[in-house]
Protein backbone atom coordinates (compact mmCIF):
# COMPACT_ATOMS: atom_id res chain seq x y z
CA UNK A 1 0.00 0.00 0.00
CA UNK A 2 1.57 3.17 -1.04
CA UNK A 3 -0.71 6.44 0.86
CA UNK A 4 -0.05 9.48 0.27
CA UNK A 5 -0.81 12.75 2.32
CA UNK A 6 -1.51 15.81 0.40
CA UNK A 7 -2.19 19.89 1.04
CA UNK A 8 -0.57 22.91 0.55
CA UNK A 9 1.88 24.12 3.18
CA UNK A 10 0.51 24.46 7.18
CA UNK A 11 -2.80 22.15 6.23
CA UNK A 12 -1.30 19.44 9.04
CA UNK A 13 0.41 16.57 7.03
CA UNK A 14 3.29 16.71 9.63
CA UNK A 15 0.56 16.31 12.20
CA UNK A 16 -1.21 13.75 10.98
CA UNK A 17 1.65 12.25 9.89
CA UNK A 18 3.32 12.25 13.29
CA UNK A 19 0.02 10.25 14.28
CA UNK A 20 0.34 7.76 11.78
CA UNK A 21 4.01 7.13 12.82
CA UNK A 22 2.33 5.93 16.52
CA UNK A 23 -0.35 3.43 14.34
CA UNK A 24 1.31 1.79 11.58
CA UNK A 25 5.22 1.46 13.69
CA UNK A 26 6.17 -1.13 10.77
CA UNK A 27 5.45 1.51 7.55
CA UNK A 28 7.90 3.08 5.64
CA UNK A 29 7.70 7.23 6.18
CA UNK A 30 8.77 9.27 3.61
CA UNK A 31 8.65 12.88 1.88
CA UNK A 32 8.93 14.30 -1.10
CA UNK A 33 11.11 16.35 -2.28
CA UNK A 34 13.85 15.46 -0.55
CA UNK A 35 13.11 11.49 0.52
CA UNK A 36 16.38 9.99 -0.35
CA UNK A 37 20.13 11.34 0.05
CA UNK A 38 19.37 13.01 -3.65
CA UNK A 39 16.33 14.37 -3.38
CA UNK A 40 17.57 16.44 0.09
CA UNK A 41 19.76 18.51 -2.27
CA UNK A 42 17.58 18.47 -4.34
CA UNK A 43 14.69 20.01 -2.89
CA UNK A 44 17.25 22.18 -0.62
CA UNK A 45 18.03 23.72 -4.08
CA UNK A 46 14.86 24.14 -5.19
CA UNK A 47 12.95 25.98 -1.97
CA UNK A 48 16.21 27.74 -1.71
CA UNK A 49 14.99 29.61 -5.05
CA UNK A 50 18.73 28.25 -6.78
CA UNK A 51 17.17 27.73 -9.85
CA UNK A 52 16.30 31.11 -12.04
CA UNK A 53 14.47 29.03 -14.74
CA UNK A 54 10.98 27.88 -13.89
CA UNK A 55 11.64 25.03 -15.75
CA UNK A 56 14.78 23.93 -14.10
CA UNK A 57 13.35 24.35 -10.85
CA UNK A 58 10.06 21.59 -12.25
CA UNK A 59 12.70 19.44 -13.65
CA UNK A 60 14.90 19.41 -9.90
CA UNK A 61 11.21 18.13 -8.20
CA UNK A 62 11.11 15.80 -11.23
CA UNK A 63 14.77 14.48 -10.45
CA UNK A 64 13.93 14.47 -7.41
CA UNK A 65 10.44 12.09 -7.79
CA UNK A 66 12.37 9.66 -9.69
CA UNK A 67 14.86 8.63 -7.26
CA UNK A 68 12.05 8.84 -4.28
CA UNK A 69 10.02 6.00 -6.33
CA UNK A 70 12.45 4.32 -7.55
CA UNK A 71 14.62 3.99 -4.10
CA UNK A 72 11.80 4.40 -1.47
CA UNK A 73 8.55 3.36 -3.15
CA UNK A 74 9.51 0.32 -5.70
CA UNK A 75 12.08 -1.32 -3.49
CA UNK A 76 9.46 -1.29 -0.38
CA UNK A 77 6.65 -2.45 -2.52
CA UNK A 78 5.93 -5.62 0.13
CA UNK A 79 5.62 -3.15 3.03
CA UNK A 80 3.22 0.08 4.15
CA UNK A 81 4.65 3.44 2.56
CA UNK A 82 3.47 6.47 3.51
CA UNK A 83 4.94 9.93 2.13
CA UNK A 84 4.71 13.29 2.83
CA UNK A 85 3.35 14.55 -0.58
CA UNK A 86 3.48 12.99 -4.00
CA UNK A 87 3.76 13.78 -7.53
CA UNK A 88 0.37 14.86 -6.71
CA UNK A 89 2.18 18.02 -5.56
CA UNK A 90 4.47 17.87 -8.50
CA UNK A 91 1.86 18.11 -10.84
CA UNK A 92 0.17 20.94 -8.94
CA UNK A 93 2.84 22.85 -7.87
CA UNK A 94 4.62 23.44 -11.40
CA UNK A 95 2.14 24.81 -13.15
CA UNK A 96 4.05 25.91 -16.36
CA UNK A 97 2.27 23.38 -18.20
CA UNK A 98 -1.11 22.48 -19.09
CA UNK A 99 -2.28 19.65 -16.20
CA UNK A 100 -2.25 16.69 -18.89
CA UNK A 101 1.56 17.58 -19.82
CA UNK A 102 2.84 17.94 -15.85
CA UNK A 103 0.64 14.40 -15.69
CA UNK A 104 2.37 13.22 -18.55
CA UNK A 105 6.01 13.85 -17.31
CA UNK A 106 5.28 13.07 -13.67
CA UNK A 107 4.10 9.67 -14.67
CA UNK A 108 7.21 9.08 -16.84
CA UNK A 109 9.17 10.09 -13.94
CA UNK A 110 7.10 7.78 -11.51
CA UNK A 111 7.61 4.88 -13.79
CA UNK A 112 3.21 5.53 -14.20
CA UNK A 113 3.68 3.79 -10.12
CA UNK A 114 0.36 5.53 -8.39
CA UNK A 115 -0.39 6.09 -5.02
CA UNK A 116 -3.23 3.63 -3.88
CA UNK A 117 -4.83 6.16 -1.37
CA UNK A 118 -4.14 9.62 -1.74
CA UNK A 119 -5.55 12.05 1.71
CA UNK A 120 -6.24 15.56 0.65
CA UNK A 121 -6.22 18.54 3.55
CA UNK A 122 -7.89 21.69 2.22
CA UNK A 123 -7.78 25.03 3.49
CA UNK A 124 -10.69 27.70 3.10
CA UNK A 125 -8.67 31.24 1.89
CA UNK A 126 -9.57 32.43 5.55
CA UNK A 127 -7.25 29.70 7.41
CA UNK A 128 -4.71 29.52 4.76
CA UNK A 129 -3.96 33.27 5.23
CA UNK A 130 -4.27 32.94 9.45
CA UNK A 131 -1.60 29.55 9.23
CA UNK A 132 0.72 31.67 7.11
CA UNK A 133 1.04 34.39 9.30
CA UNK A 134 2.05 32.67 12.11
CA UNK A 135 5.21 31.17 10.56
CA UNK A 136 8.14 31.94 8.38
CA UNK A 137 7.16 31.49 4.19
CA UNK A 138 9.32 29.81 2.41
CA UNK A 139 9.88 31.09 -1.64
CA UNK A 140 6.84 29.09 -2.62
CA UNK A 141 4.91 30.50 0.09
CA UNK A 142 5.87 33.95 -0.43
CA UNK A 143 4.06 33.32 -3.69
CA UNK A 144 1.20 34.65 -2.45
CA UNK A 145 -2.35 33.03 -0.50
CA UNK A 146 -3.72 32.77 -4.50
CA UNK A 147 -1.36 31.34 -5.82
CA UNK A 148 -1.18 28.40 -2.97
CA UNK A 149 -4.91 28.06 -2.94
CA UNK A 150 -4.55 27.47 -7.01
CA UNK A 151 -2.41 24.84 -5.84
CA UNK A 152 -5.03 23.04 -3.79
CA UNK A 153 -7.14 23.26 -6.83
CA UNK A 154 -4.59 21.45 -9.15
CA UNK A 155 -4.25 18.97 -6.84
CA UNK A 156 -8.01 17.93 -6.08
CA UNK A 157 -7.74 17.74 -10.10
CA UNK A 158 -5.34 15.65 -10.45
CA UNK A 159 -6.69 13.01 -7.87
CA UNK A 160 -9.41 12.91 -10.34
CA UNK A 161 -7.85 13.16 -12.92
CA UNK A 162 -5.59 10.24 -12.23
CA UNK A 163 -8.14 8.05 -10.77
CA UNK A 164 -6.70 7.81 -7.38
CA UNK A 165 -8.55 6.65 -4.38
CA UNK A 166 -8.97 9.19 -2.19
CA UNK A 167 -10.51 11.67 0.84
CA UNK A 168 -10.49 14.67 0.82
CA UNK A 169 -10.85 16.50 4.55
CA UNK A 170 -11.70 20.15 5.76
CA UNK A 171 -8.24 20.94 7.46
CA UNK A 172 -9.97 23.27 9.85
CA UNK A 173 -11.21 20.14 11.45
CA UNK A 174 -9.97 19.20 14.96
CA UNK A 175 -6.90 17.28 14.91
CA UNK A 176 -8.66 13.89 16.38
CA UNK A 177 -11.69 14.72 13.45
CA UNK A 178 -9.47 14.54 10.93
CA UNK A 179 -7.28 11.60 12.24
CA UNK A 180 -10.67 9.44 12.60
CA UNK A 181 -11.56 10.02 9.16
CA UNK A 182 -7.99 9.10 7.75
CA UNK A 183 -8.16 5.62 10.00
CA UNK A 184 -11.97 5.60 8.37
CA UNK A 185 -10.68 5.67 4.97
CA UNK A 186 -7.72 3.71 4.99
CA UNK A 187 -9.50 1.15 6.65
CA UNK A 188 -12.01 1.04 3.46
CA UNK A 189 -14.88 2.55 5.77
Amino acid sequence: MYIVIEGIDTAGKSTQLALLQEKYKEAIFTKEPGGTPIGSKLRTMALNGEANSNIAEMFLFLADRAEHIEEVVVKNKEKVVISDRSMISGIAYASLFELDKMIELNLLATNNTLPTHAILLELSPSELKHRLSQKQNDAIELRGINYLLNIQNRMKETIKKLGINHKFIDASLSIEEIEKQIEEFLNGK
